[in-house]
């Protein structure tokens, strides 16, 4: 570890007595090798080393971040067997955000199921090319129909490019939370393309993760050229529609937990005091409550 990593990290274990809110992280995996629940099939290469909940739990408490919401990772596609052990496990420390499959017209009915069973919201992946066109196929007004009367969130990992006609669907649906993973990916060297995300403010229910400053930089931690991105949506949607995330463990080969931390809390020198609360605590709160 480097010592600008050490310093993130005993920085981030004395940050609690000077807040008065409680951090919570919107965006994690787990995985694990267990037979009770085997990855999927159709991933063409298997993690080779678990990211467990319990090395999970590790981190939280070292950084003090007291709770997270799990999005159900690909290595298991959609069985959320594990998700739903975990949370059944641990259910002081998580939430869960599941995922069903887009292409399935019986999708609805299973986003309805795994609610009952404790998850909170759901989260698609339409690609940037043709294989991601379902996005704007007749099979989504049911499934958003049905997250919007369950009162759980939509999560959606897309990029940039497809942020027009997810704005055309989600005009359909003036009631439904809507959160948009990792600024939708937008590269530092197409600033331009952000627009397209910005111009989702006109849906007050829309939030932002700010997470990824770390895989769209072309620099090293801080990530100064990523920030502007999010200088930009803080300016536009304001804190309180704004979440930071570590997304941890695809972080790992770029950015330490405390990084993904830090890099909001202390490096982002446009945001105050009061902007931090929001986009560390109380968005999160409004989106996925803790008790």
């Amino acid at each position: 570890m480097t010592r600008r990593n050490l310093i993130a990290t005993a920085a981030a274990t004395t940050m609690s007595a000077a807040t008065n809110y409680r951090i919570l992280d919107p965006h994690v995996h787990v995985y694990k090798r267990d037979p009770r629940f085997p990855y999927w099939k159709g991933n063409p290469s298997h993690p080779p080393d678990d990211k467990s909940p319990e090395m999970l739990i590790e981190l939280m408490k070292a950084n003090n971040v007291a709770k997270t919401v799990i999005i159900q990772v690909r290595h298991y596609m959609f069985d959320n067997s594990f998700l739903l052990h975990t949370l059944k496990q641990y259910p002081q420390y998580f939430q869960g955000v599941a995922r069903v499959n887009p292409e399935n017209p019986d999708a609805p009915e299973h986003l309805a199921e795994l609610t009952a069973a404790g998850c909170r919201g759901v989260r698609l992946s339409p690609a940037a090319n043709a294989s991601g066109d379902w996005i704007s196929g007749p099979l989504m007004k049911p499934l958003f129909k049905r997250c919007e009367e369950l009162k759980v969130p939509m999560t959606l990992l897309a990029p940039v490019s497809r942020m027009p006609e997810i704005g055309k669907l989600i005009d359909q649906f003036p009631d439904l939370t809507i959160v948009i993973d990792h600024m939708a990916d937008t590269p530092v060297n197409k600033p331009e393309e952000l627009e397209k995300l910005i111009a989702l403010k006109r849906h007050p229910k829309v939030f932002v993760k700010v997470s990824h400053t770390w895989s769209l930089s072309k620099q090293p931690y801080p990530w100064t050229d990523a920030q502007a991105h999010v200088k930009r949506l803080h300016e536009t949607f304001g804190p309180q529609r704004l979440m930071w995330a570590t997304d941890w463990p695809v972080s790992l080969p770029h950015a330490t937990y405390a990084q993904t931390l830090a890099v909001v809390r202390d490096e982002m020198k446009f945001l105050n005091e009061d902007d931090k609360m929001w986009m560390l605590s109380k968005t999160i709160e409004r989106v996925w409550p803790f008790s």
